[in-house]
């Protein structure tokens, strides 16, 4: 196929089983049967169809646009697509209505293609694929490991690379430039489904660098963080950090239930950890190749206003 068809595998597969494939004026029907040299083959790509899904008219913050690809600030609190639980109000939902009449086509459906996720309560930069060959593209790049992905997160404690307990820790080891980084396979835990867990010779390979940017409290209860991922797996940095035992502030699910030293924070600082109810999580910097034009695209999002609020009372 030419390239610019952007065709997968799989939809072309599936333009065979539909009868929109012909050879000499004879329909094929079989994704498997043979072809010879010479033979020519007729395809006709049936015109986009609008997807189930339902437009929503919701606020969307959109960093940039192009006739390919979308990048958009998702915040706090939406789920990326739509699922049994989350059928609406979605960051898809969001995109629909916005872009509906400039989506070209993903799989055939005029839907916006979505190449990563960010879970629901963390926030930060996401890039949307508008049409197939821009979908192939980011897809490439994000199993290639190519994809620049930094993240801002507040953990519990301070993640010192020249703590001893931090270095015994199985997957950690410490890099150049203070940098701890961490390898495990993930997969989900054993007794509670919905939850991902860290293990050796089973799962997805998993990699996440961190760096202390700043610590608070004295002595330290509170750091910022800056989180790489090579791999990108789910609550991939938010199991890592708990696995290093700096589980992130506010998560219901790793964070854990760790006290703050008695005197270490001012009162403000404490009421404010006390209350915040999400992962303090935050895809700060996105950077990858333009799947078409090929330009080195990056961005970068300044952190939420909740983060930004709990980090000034932590200086303090």
């Amino acid at each position: 196929m030419p390239e610019e068809a952007a065709l997968s595998r799989t939809r072309l597969s599936k333009l065979i089983e539909e009868g929109a494939v012909q050879r000499g004026g004879e329909v094929l029907s079989n994704p498997k049967g043979l072809v010879s040299e010479g033979d020519v083959i007729e395809i006709a790509v049936p015109e986009v169809t609008e997807s189930h899904i339902e437009a929503e008219d919701l606020p969307l913050d959109v960093r940039f646009e192009d006739d390919d690809l979308i990048v958009v600030m998702k915040p706090a609190g939406m789920v990326v697509h739509p699922a049994p639980g989350t059928p609406s109000g979605t960051l898809v939902n969001a995109l629909l209505h916005h872009f509906g009449g400039r989506l070209s086509g993903v799989g055939g459906v005029g839907r916006p293609g979505i190449v990563h996720r960010i879970d629901k309560d963390t926030s930060g930069l996401l890039v949307i694929a508008k049409s197939d060959r821009a979908h192939h593209g980011l897809a490439d790049q994000f199993a290639a490991h190519t994809v620049e992905r930094a993240y801002q997160a507040l953990v519990h404690g301070h993640p010192d690379p020249a703590d001893p307990r931090l270095r015994g820790v199985r997957g950690v080891s410490i890099e150049p430039g203070a940098v701890i980084k961490i390898t495990s396979d993930l997969a989900r835990h054993k007794t509670d489904r919905q939850k991902q867990a860290v293990f050796f010779g089973h799962g997805k390979h998993a990699i996440t660098r961190a760096r202390v940017l700043e610590v608070y409290g004295t002595p330290a209860q509170v750091s910022l963080v800056e989180c790489r991922l090579e791999t990108g797996r789910t609550h991939q940095i938010r199991v890592h950090m708990a696995h290093a035992g700096h589980g992130l502030i506010g998560d219901p699910v790793y964070g854990g239930r760790r006290k703050v030293a008695k005197g270490a924070l001012s009162d403000a600082a404490m009421a404010l950890l006390g209350a915040f109810d999400r992962q303090a999580l935050h895809a700060a910097v996105l950077g990858f190749d333009h799947p078409v034009s090929g330009e080195t695209l990056r961005f970068e999002a300044a952190l939420p206003q909740d983060m930004a609020d709990l980090i000034s009372v932590l200086r303090e």
